[in-house]
């Protein structure tokens, strides 16, 4: 069984499911890592014990995404032939998935998609993840979806039944691990706030569709938000890519209670989100990862792949309008009972338990064993 994996929020929610192949009596498994991302990347596998035995080392600065794809193709296509693995997973909907699955599916090889079947319905939003995923399901063999609506979505587009498997989200396996690890800060500031109590506005800021006046925007209104509530700490973990950082980070200079960082290792991110009062993101899995430990979660998104937390509750989607984050927030640190329905709604992405029924899954495929009742929500 070979698992390739590219990116931080990939490494993530394939940690736990390597964890458990790696113990399986019967299941022997190859590790490929493209290095997509590259530091973050490394970090992730570093908490979770996992030493990768392939690295394509893809990454390069200011790389564009057919460059990306040409060489994750060019240089996973020897390991495959090498290693001739009797399936290929994947996770999620990054260029690193589409790439390994077209090139597994090129050599009649069983595509296995975790966190199969969601979807926003507009394939330029998020760019270019939803199309990515859409490629992966049609050359998939099983579709480990987390949820309910994500199988449905793919039934919806002639997925057979009987190879999908509703497993829950293994991000929550992995937050709870990580959780309990209880990692320090390595940035004192960071320590010093969590030291001192207070409120704490925690924002991420990076999608590609929202490069350039949207994201300006989303700096103005982080800078009205600063002014507006002194007592309030924000608290900005840079994105490294200087698009994201010239549009958010000018707008925030001299504000003395927003404190930009580096981006945090994941035991560090997930001990942040703990302490964080409210989420102000664009990113997916934090949408899954904040409801876990009871966080009201505010996206600056027009559309996202994971309504279930919307219907529950928990995630609010704001789009990027400077007026509309500057509102959407207030509405939160003002309002003791708007924030009380958000913070105590149930989070449908899992119970803890995704990796176990995934690993049974991929048994059943590979008939050394049988599947587990799908994860209810």
């Amino acid at each position: 069984m070979m698992t390739v994996y590219g990116t931080r929020p990939e490494a993530i929610k394939v940690a736990p499911v390597l964890r458990a192949l790696q113990d399986h009596p019967r299941l022997e498994s190859v590790t490929v890592v493209t290095g997509q991302h590259r530091e973050m990347l490394d970090q992730v596998n570093e908490i979770f014990g996992i030493v990768p035995d392939h690295d394509l080392d893809v990454f390069a600065h200011a790389q564009s995404l057919n460059a990306l794809m040409a060489k994750v193709f060019d240089r996973l296509d020897p390991v495959l032939e090498a290693e001739q693995p009797d399936a290929l997973m994947v996770q999620g909907d990054t260029s690193t998935v589409a790439a390994a699955a077209i090139a597994a599916f090129y050599r009649r090889i069983p595509v296995v998609h975790l966190e199969a079947g969601l979807r926003s319905g507009d394939i330029m939003s998020p760019f270019p993840e939803e199309a990515n995923r859409r490629i992966t399901s049609q050359v998939s063999a099983l579709h480990l979806a987390p949820t309910a609506s994500s199988r449905d979505n793919l039934l919806r587009e002639g997925i057979h039944g009987d190879g999908v498997v509703v497993t829950g989200n293994t991000v929550i396996d992995a937050l709870l691990h990580t959780v309990a690890e209880r990692q320090d800060f390595a940035d004192e500031r960071l320590a010093e706030l969590e030291a001192a109590g207070g409120r704490v506005l925690l924002v991420t800021s990076h999608r590609r569709e929202s490069w350039g006046e949207a994201m300006h925007g989303v700096g103005r209104a982080l800078r009205r938000l600063a002014e507006a509530y002194p007592e309030t700490t924000i608290v900005l973990p840079a994105h490294r890519n200087p698009v994201v950082r010239e549009a958010i980070l000018p707008h925030l200079e001299g504000q003395d209670n927003v404190l930009v960082t580096e981006p945090l290792a994941y035991a560090e991110f997930t001990r942040l989100m703990k302490l964080a009062s409210v989420v102000l993101t664009d990113s997916g899995g934090v949408q899954e990862e904040a409801p876990s430990l009871g966080k009201p979660v505010l996206v600056m998104r027009e559309n996202t792949e994971r309504p279930e937390a919307v219907a529950a509750g928990t995630v609010r989607l704001i789009g990027t309008a400077e007026d509309n984050v500057v509102a959407e927030v207030a509405r939160l640190l003002d309002e003791p009972e708007a924030y009380r329905v958000m913070a105590n709604a149930t989070n449908p992405y899992g119970d803890g338990n995704a990796t176990s029924r995934c690993i049974a899954a991929l048994a059943q495929m590979l008939g050394v064993g049988e599947r587990e009742p799908d994860f209810s929500g």
